[in-house]
């Protein structure tokens, strides 16, 4: 095949491109957000420089019993707390670990959209506990705390800590009508009491069913698999679409969008990423791996592809970094975190 470059396409190269920096472009949408990313002598801050918040959103300092935040649309939450863990701890240095991540956005190329710089948000810091001992307290911090962002009319997106953080979200955020929910995860998260206590990171969802704050018809768990199987039978009583990791490649990407949609309608729905959906070849950081999970290009394909839900809130959640010193399991987190951002963006009932 003949090559069709010449000498007046690299002169109109040249004339472009020959003295610019890398922040002038020429596609509309990308300068808008090299403009914000670049000075105008064509420098950016280092990657790996400045003090860590979520995506490199701006920091926010708040009073945790009167956060002023009203002007926001969407608030970073750390929530350092494994309390909850059957297995291995760690989960409470999530937070610490994703904000310690480089390099996530500013721009998504598949949803088009930069989120951080086109939304009102900002890494409003940790929840603070009264007790580094004692969980039920802890989750009561939660839902109070989560309680004074839904006032005030701010959309949550929250790091944990391990699983049992998303009941209290729930109770919040679902507290005037049952929500719907899309859970990414290795478990179903529905077991019932054992060890004395139903506040673990194994049952927040049927405890939300039943506090009446998360409808289950509404609810579609996708990467499910494992050997606690048997634990999860309430799934399927309230009536919770389980879609399970081996069925995933069969079904395709396209048809597991579909399919969510079709059970989450048109209603509020909460997004919700355990890291051990994701298989420990790629992200062994947490406290309970499970092999034969989602591959991260799985998961992204898959968010991507719920672009318009009116979403209302996220967590990433069980990311225990002490397991993984390769990072990537932190980094596998602050890209999920990224895309429900990002999903955010293009909910119209979200943006002010």
């Amino acid at each position: 095949m003949a090559s069709d470059w010449n000498e007046d396409k690299l002169k109109e190269l040249q004339e472009l491109y020959g003295e610019s920096h890398g922040g002038e472009l020429h596609k509309p949408e990308f300068q808008k957000v090299a403009n914000n990313i670049f000075s105008e002598g064509g420098t950016r801050l280092a990657p790996y420089s400045g003090i860590p918040t979520f995506l490199d959103a701006p920091y926010r300092q708040v009073d945790p019993s009167n956060p002023d935040i009203s002007d926001l649309e969407v608030a970073l939450i750390g929530i350092p707390m494994d309390l909850g863990v059957t297995n291995r701890p760690g989960a409470r240095f999530g937070p610490r670990a994703l904000r310690a991540i480089e390099r996530i956005g500013p721009y998504n190329h598949v949803l088009d959209c930069a989120p951080v710089h086109e939304m009102k948000v900002a890494d409003i810091g940790d929840i603070p506990f009264d007790s580094r001992y004692r969980l039920e307290k802890s989750l009561d911090n939660i839902e109070d705390y989560m309680k004074r962002i839904v006032e005030a009319g701010v959309v949550p997106l929250s790091v944990g800590g391990d699983h049992s953080i998303t009941h209290p979200i729930l109770k919040a955020i679902g507290k005037e009508k049952p929500v719907a929910l899309i859970h990414i995860d290795a478990h179903c998260d529905t077991g019932g009491s054992f060890d004395e206590t139903k506040f673990h990171h194994g049952g927040p969802f049927r405890n939300a069913v039943l506090d009446g704050v998360l409808d289950p018809t509404r609810t579609i768990q996708i990467g499910i698999r494992g050997s606690a199987e048997y634990l999860w039978e309430f799934s399927e009583k309230s009536g919770m679409t389980v879609v399970h990791a081996e069925e995933v490649p069969h079904m395709g990407i396209p048809a597991l969008i579909q399919k969510t949609k079709d059970v989450i309608g048109d209603g509020p729905v909460y997004v919700t990423f355990d890291i051990d959906g994701i298989d420990p070849s790629f992200a062994p950081g947490t406290g309970t791996p499970e092999v034969g999970g989602l591959t991260t290009r799985e998961v992204l394909e898959f968010l991507r592809g719920l672009k318009g839900i009116n979403i209302c809130g996220g967590d990433v959640v069980e990311v225990a970094p002490q397991y993984d010193p390769t990072t990537n399991s932190a980094h596998v987190g602050a890209q999920v975190l990224f895309e429900i951002l990002s999903l955010m963006h293009h909910n119209v009932h979200i943006r002010k």
